[in-house]
């Protein structure tokens, strides 16, 4: 197919991809392409009569397999932003083909041999820094994928890798089938008490878009509790939309992330490890597993002991309306009858001072303004992957152009649930590209002519992901393995943390914060309330967030010795219970069957990150506001000793340049009631 778009860069600016061309076609020859193109490159590297130099073997690397990360971005962001059944099966193909391509390169004997030789003889070749930490952190990871293993170890580790790859995939296809098929449906708007008209009339939208026509659908989000039961006055319905929301994917991705556990844990013993848990922190900030076990152990007796704390307050509330025992389906509208009681705060009530467009204008982008100079173009003339994306060029302080903003921000049939950032191109000064990055969230479409109003946590996202997108833009580094986002797993979530301060700093939040009818700003008196009493439900959020880490934990802290997980809810009750954090009334934030983040994208033995990162972002929040800085100054430091150099520097050396000292975890402890 000559004409495919992906053999060749694209033409349009930022080297955008063309998607007004890319059909779904184009993918399966492009990826072929792509792997022999690299393979072909990698074999002549390897082959090379030469003797090994940094440009001939490290920088040659870095350069090779174009076709296959233009096709990769793309194709990876479709199958998570907009899919089909068609995208669906090739990546059921794909996914084993690409990790046995891994593989081939990784355990090509002559090409680490290269490495090996270089890496050995690395002090003495007169690179710089960012050329050095590029050397060790590829030699890495050809150790880490198994390049000094024997025949028989290589062998059975590529067979591992493509049947993860192939579960991977069956995984994402299962929980986005459970999600659509776990909606919710009523057939009458008097069911909905209690949710705001804009909702009800987004549930209307949906029930249309799901061809359910007279109906009212409440689509399910890829977390636990969905956002309608702190509203929903129908407690029946309330049970049913949570038992929907936790039963979901169980039977199908319940036995697959046995196996994948299995499967890991196999991997990990053949690498020198002794539980998958182990082999990931050994390449993290956090550096063993037995710092990751002690932090998150520090934190769970304090964490439900706020949570009990909490839950006695909902139980006495709850039995004023005839209810005898809080469950679980209770907690989310009885804290927010108490919210309201006790701190005088309606978050309901606040939806309409937060609509999209302001919010997105108004607050990110204009706080990025504050702290870094940006501003930003709507290019409407640029066609993204979708209609709903919209594309934003982003200019610096200097009024220079530095990359693209794809913002897609509302829910769809087609979409995964959650939120997270893309990129569509990386930065890198080696290639000559700069930084095309997406947001993802699942806001709900409203009603035809309607603004759309978010929730309070809508904005903290919308903060969020743009910290990432932050990350994205801000990358100055040579090579591409180091761009943007390309640092540790415990690492990642560290910029979008410290990006949702702005939302609550009150010049931010008084330029986005109106009325959509009447312009009139958000009293800050109700901003300082609200504050509070988000400080009053900690407890339930540490003990959700801690629920989900501790049980990704213990799937990856089995042994290869240990037998199969014959009943993977069963093991969740055991996992929690000994970890000492099983709380009946508040479930997991992810339980097995829809646990994306650690059986499909990349966080296994990860998940514990958010909160180690938000060690890193409390000591951050609090450095921006000291030291008699502007907020100006602060933002080009934290850019220029943090956020512009991605992976080329250790994570934690750009932490202390900041910081001017190493973290503590005293102000996350305060911050979250757990001192």
């Amino acid at each position: 197919m000559s004409d495919n778009p992906f053999f060749s860069p694209s033409t349009l600016e930022y080297e955008l991809p063309p998607f007004a061309e890319i059909r779904e076609e184009h993918y399966r020859p492009a990826f072929e392409r792509g792997m022999a193109d690299q393979l072909a490159e990698t074999a002549a590297i390897a082959a090379n009569s030469e003797p090994p130099t940094f440009d001939n073997t490290v920088v040659a690397l870095e350069r090779s397999g174009a076709v296959l990360r233009r096709v990769s971005a793309v194709f990876f962001n479709q199958d998570s932003s907009d899919t089909t059944p068609g995208v669906q099966e090739l990546d059921a193909e794909i996914s084993p083909l690409l990790a046995a391509h891994a593989d081939a390169i990784h355990l090509d004997a002559a090409l680490f041999a290269r490495l090996d030789t270089l890496h050995e003889a690395r002090h003495g070749l007169g690179l710089d820094p960012e050329s050095l930490r590029l050397l060790e952190r590829r030699h890495t990871a050809f150790v880490r994928a198994g390049a000094r293993l024997d025949a028989d170890g290589q062998r059975r580790l590529r067979e591992i890798n493509a049947e993860l790859a192939a579960d991977s995939a069956a995984f994402r296809r299962n929980t986005h089938a459970a999600s659509l098929a776990g909606a919710v449906a009523v057939d009458s708007a008097d069911a909905l008490d209690g949710l705001p008209g804009a909702a009800v009339a987004a549930a209307a939208e949906n029930a249309r878009a799901l061809g359910q026509d007279g109906r009212w659908v409440l689509s399910l989000k890829n977390f636990s509790n969905q956002t309608e039961l702190a509203s929903l006055t129908d407690r029946s319905l309330r049970e049913r939309l949570l038992t929907a929301s936790l039963r979901r994917g169980l039977d199908t991705n319940g036995p697959l992330a046995a196996k994948m556990a299995a499967l890991r844990a196999e991997r990990a013993a053949l690498l020198g490890h002794p539980t998958h848990a182990s082999y990931v922190v050994a390449d993290e900030t956090a550096g063993t597993a037995g710092a990751v076990s002690a932090m998150l152990g520090r934190l769970v007796a304090p964490a439900v002991a706020n949570a009990e704390r909490e839950a006695a307050d909902l139980a006495a509330a709850a039995a004023a309306d005839g209810i005898g025992e809080l469950a679980a389906h209770d907690w989310a509208f009885y804290a927010e009858k108490v919210r309201a009681e006790r701190y005088e705060v309606d978050t309901a009530a606040l939806r309409p001072y937060f609509e999209l467009e302001r919010v997105l204008r108004d607050g990110v982008f204009f706080a990025a303004g504050l702290a870094y100079g940006l501003s930003f173009t709507e290019r409407p003339d640029l066609t993204a992957y979708h209609p709903d994306a919209r594309v934003f060029e982003v200019f610096d302080a200097d009024g220079s152009a530095l990359g693209l903003f794809i913002g897609d921000f509302h829910a769809r049939e087609s979409k995964r649930g959650g939120a997270w950032m893309n990129e569509l191109v990386a930065q890198s000064r080696l290639l000559g590209t700069r930084p095309v990055v997406v947001n993802n969230l699942n806001i709900a479409h409203p009603a035809p002519g309607e603004p759309a109003l978010l929730s309070w946590d809508e904005v903290r996202t919308l903060f969020h992901e743009f910290g990432h997108a932050l990350h994205g833009l801000f990358s100055d580094v040579e090579y591409p393995s180091f761009a943007g986002t390309e640092v540790p797993r415990d690492f990642v979530e560290f910029p979008s943390q410290v990006n949702e301060m702005w939302m609550t700093r009150p010049e931010v939040l008084a330029n986005y914060a109106r009325h959509h009818e009447s312009g009139e700003p958000l009293d800050p008196a109700v901003v300082r309330r609200m504050l509070a009493a988000e400080n009053y439900g900690q407890g339930f959020r540490t003990v959700e967030y801690l629920s989900a880490a501790l049980l990704d934990w213990a799937w990856h802290s089995r042994t290869a010795a240990d037998p199969l997980v014959e009943d993977a809810e069963a093991f969740e009750a055991r996992a929690l219970a000994e970890a000492g954090i099983a709380v009946a009334a508040v479930p997991p934030r992810y339980r097995t069957g829809y646990f994306n983040h650690v059986f499909s994208n990349g966080y296994s033995a990860g998940y514990y990150a958010y909160i180690w990162s938000e060690v890193l972002d409390a000591e951050t929040v609090e450095w921006f506001g000291t030291g008699g800085r502007g907020v100006r100054e602060s933002g080009q430091l934290f850019r220029e000793r943090l956020l512009s150099r991605g992976g080329s520097r250790d994570a934690l050396e750009c932490v202390r340049d900041v910081l001017g000292r190493g973290p503590e975890i005293g102000p996350l402890l305060a911050r979250r009631g757990l001192e």
